[in-house]
């Protein structure tokens, strides 16, 4: 099974999502390098980023940059890290995003990427986001091409349904390694994406698993459950929800995103909570979901 691929590379059961670190209201590259630091400390083992995650139009690639830097003066062994970037989505610079899934193109942004990165062959590369003006099979077949050419390591996509799911492991020989879609409890429509990847072995990775930065500190109010389970484990509302996440099925790796050291060292503690069957199915049901 492909998750086996990801899990065999000692991955932990949290990742850090590096997005918060790079986009508009970023902290300055000290506390950046220093949360980085914190989650290595912590035994984060998967870093998520993209060349799309920057502010300005002539900073791609920043926030690759900024998580290369950060192994590099870490100061112990980061041999054992899995960094997974992505590809095919772009901000020009002004707030907004586009897609770009031409074969050239994205084979020319992993190699981009592999150089900023600092890496000879990227752990994981994803294609971003499906590209409307670009058949679906000539945008994965160019992950295929960068897997039998050694750019990279592992093959993702991210943003896919279920028909892309399997069209993308058709394509890549059953070597899709890994999706990473939106879900949280405020967002659940790709749990049928999630049972998916856990039918065929593929990591599943929750991009947003706290609801989004401007969400995940009111993470509370996405469901009624969450605060008296909170009460009941004297933990934090994004331990609680990492922690059903977590409890769902065994491919699940949430990617939190972190711009301060305290928040993934909360993150990470979910690791270690243990919901009851009657708490996770309180969080499981119950509430709306917001589409």
């Amino acid at each position: 099974m492909q998750y086996r691929s990801i899990a065999s590379r000692s991955v932990s059961a949290i990742g850090l999502g590096g997005m918060p670190m790079s986009i508009e209201g970023r902290p300055d590259e000290a506390r950046s390098i220093e949360t980085i630091h914190a989650a290595l400390d912590a035994g984060v083992t998967l870093i998520d980023t993209a060349d799309a995650y920057h502010r300005e139009a002539a900073e791609v690639g920043h926030n690759e940059e900024l998580i290369a830097r950060a192994l590099k003066n870490y100061g112990a062994d980061t041999s054992q890290v899995l960094v997974a970037t992505k590809g095919g989505h772009l901000r020009p610079g002004d707030g907004s995003w586009t897609q770009d899934g031409r074969p050239d193109y994205l084979k020319k942004a992993a190699k981009a990427s592999a150089k900023r990165l600092g890496v000879e062959a990227i752990g994981l590369y994803q294609f971003h986001r499906p590209d409307p003006n670009v058949a679906y099979a000539d945008s994965i077949g160019a992950l295929r091409e960068l897997l039998d050419e050694g750019v990279i390591e592992l093959a993702g996509i991210s943003n896919a349904n279920i028909a892309q799911i399997d069209e993308a492991n058709a394509i890549l020989d059953g070597r899709l390694a890994s999706v990473q879609n939106q879900f949280s409890p405020a967002f659940r429509s790709s749990l049928v994406e999630l049972e998916h990847c856990a039918g065929l072995g593929i990591a599943f990775l929750p991009w947003s698993p706290l609801g989004g930065i401007k969400r995940a500190g009111e993470i509370a109010s996405q469901h009624s459950a969450i605060e008296e389970i909170v009460r009941a484990h004297g933990v934090s509302p994004q331990q609680v929800v990492l922690g059903w996440e977590l409890a769902l099925v065994p491919v699940v790796i949430p990617i939190p995103g972190a711009s301060r050291p305290q928040s993934i060292r909360d993150s990470v503690q979910a690791v270690d909570l243990v919901l009851s069957d009657e708490e996770l199915a309180l969080l499981s049901v119950g509430d709306p979901v917001a589409e």
